[in-house]
């Protein structure tokens, strides 16, 4: 788990070193003793031992626990001018790491048996926020091969933030000088601190902008905020971006990104607004979090080759307090196709969440997978489809074609049909097409292709486990994300370059 390196503590923590015995010490005298004398010496041995105890505790209470820190591997990176040792590698640029105040992220987490009021919210964050790993769970042993199952987490699909902050903090291209930065990435982790104000019975409005406001201020006084107003920062948000986004002063969630000094930032967000240019809409977390390229390519074959049975499959639950609910209609249509041709798993309370297992096996035996919209357009499901080389099957276009579109090709209608299928939710309602009609009217070829092509963008949609990502010249969701906030930012170089007088 990532924290901030604060000022007096090293970013690799070593023991403190053993103080050297002082020459006539009790421990050097050889001669015996008088009782006054070894009642001194015993006393003074006491002393030193309980000194020492202090100390270790001390150095205890001081350090967070494994669950809090870096990433092993590439942890210190940079040479003490604050370049990478592999810089050439870096030609993109840079990234510095504010090193904020622990209230914005090691606090939040050091916080964890209170982030959620129903229940412990540490076990999620686990292993840098990947969570349990699945070869812990029982009910994951009967649904990936015991080769795949050291790359499976029980992942909380909120844990962007941390996952983020943990594997930059090793990047090869990280600096830390800011004089060299091309951007610089604030690890406050919004998403944890809104989330456990949102549902509170005594939370108010205040409770929920604290931390945001105390976080600009922050900002404001760091000379790099100061010099480019935020254009080259960057932020990730594990919440979606509504949670984010309340007008007035009663409504859901935060006023964070509507807040001045937020509108230069360019925010990654597991859901973002369309219409908001600053906003990045990047892949939730899923559970697969492979180690190395060939850990994702030894997925890729398994999925492929597995004997699907079940045309589609949907994982959600009906909501009695919504009119109307699409989901109601899915879940008709699942019926009236027959347990041969539709699988459903009901997500009703926390059985999906606390259990990943049962929405990745129903996925790996479908063909086709349904993702309507949740509380918001896109749900983790889609994610966790694709993952599983099922093929999703759409119904609101902003569910995956306006918004991820460094990751899912969607520049034309053609593209679009290479790895999905929309279905018109109005169609649908009315009777006038049918899922079942539609994906049997797909020949064996052609959904076969659909799920190669699936497979193929499963690299660009998980976060790897390794400091160094996937390697092998394969890039992971972090990496795709990366690319194309350095690449925005050299854009926004040379258009400012360009307007210069």
């Amino acid at each position: 788990m990532p924290i901030p390196a604060f000022p007096t503590m090293p970013e690799s923590p070593t023991s403190p070193a053993n103080p050297p015995t002082p020459p006539g010490s009790p421990l050097n005298v050889a001669a015996a003793a008088s009782p006054v004398s070894a009642l001194l010496r015993g006393s003074v041995l006491l002393l030193v031992f309980l000194a020492l105890q202090l100390v270790f505790f001390s150095s205890l209470l001081s350090f967070p626990s494994p669950r809090f820190l870096p990433a092993p591997g590439n942890i210190n990176t940079t040479w003490p001018n604050g370049l990478p040792a592999d810089a050439g590698a870096c030609g993109a640029g840079l990234v510095y790491v504010y090193d904020l105040p622990p209230e914005f992220n090691h606090d939040l987490v050091d916080d964890c048996e209170s982030l959620w009021p129903w229940y412990s919210f540490c076990p999620y964050l686990d292993h840098g926020g990947f969570g349990q790993r699945a070869a812990t769970l029982p009910v994951f042993l009967d649904v990936t091969p015991n080769t795949s199952l050291p790359n499976w987490y029980n992942t909380d699909q909120f844990q962007l933030e941390v996952i983020v902050h943990r594997r930059l903090l090793s990047h090869p291209c990280r600096t830390t000088d800011p004089a060299r930065a091309a951007a610089f990435y604030v690890p406050f982790y919004a998403g944890l601190d809104v989330g456990s104000h949102l549902w509170g019975d005594n939370a108010t409005v205040a409770d929920r902008d604290r931390a945001g406001l105390r976080l600009l201020r922050w900002l404001r006084n760091q000379t790099s905020f100061r010099n480019s107003g935020g254009w080259d920062h960057f932020i990730t948000l594990g919440r979606i971006t509504w949670d984010f986004r309340r007008y007035g002063d009663d409504g859901w969630g935060t006023r964070f990104v509507l807040t001045p000094g937020m509108e230069n930032v360019t925010r990654l967000a597991i859901e973002a607004d369309p219409l908001d240019a600053m906003d990045v809409a990047v892949p939730y977390p899923t559970g697969f979090h492979p180690r190395a390229a060939r850990d994702v390519r030894a997925w890729q074959r398994h999925v492929l080759a597995l004997r699907r049975r079940t045309l589609f499959g949907f994982a959600g639950a009906p909501r009695a307090g919504f009119r109307d609910d699409f989901r109601d209609v899915l879940l008709e249509e699942c019926e009236d196709a027959g347990r041969a041709r539709c699988r459903s798993v009901d997500c009703t309370g926390t059985r999906c969440t606390d259990n990943g297992a049962a929405v990745l096996k129903l996925f790996l035996g479908t063909k086709f997978c349904l993702q309507p919209r949740g509380d918001s357009f896109t749900r983790r499901s889609l994610f966790d489809c694709m993952v599983a080389g099922a093929v999703p099957v759409l119904f609101w276009r902003q569910t995956a074609y306006d918004q991820y579109r460094w990751y899912l090709p969607a520049r034309s209608r053609g593209e679009e049909r290479e790895w999905s299928v929309f279905i018109d939710p109005r169609e649908l309602r009315v009777g006038n097409v049918s899922v079942r009609e539609v994906l049997e009217g797909f020949s064996q070829q052609r959904v076969r292709r659909m799920r190669e092509r699936v497979v193929e963008m499963i690299p660009r949609i998980v976060y790897a486990s390794s400091p160094d990502g996937l390697g092998g010249g394969m890039a992971d969701a972090l990496d795709v994300a990366l690319d194309g906030v350095l690449k925005r930012f050299r854009e926004r170089r040379r258009r400012m370059a360009r307007e210069a007088p």
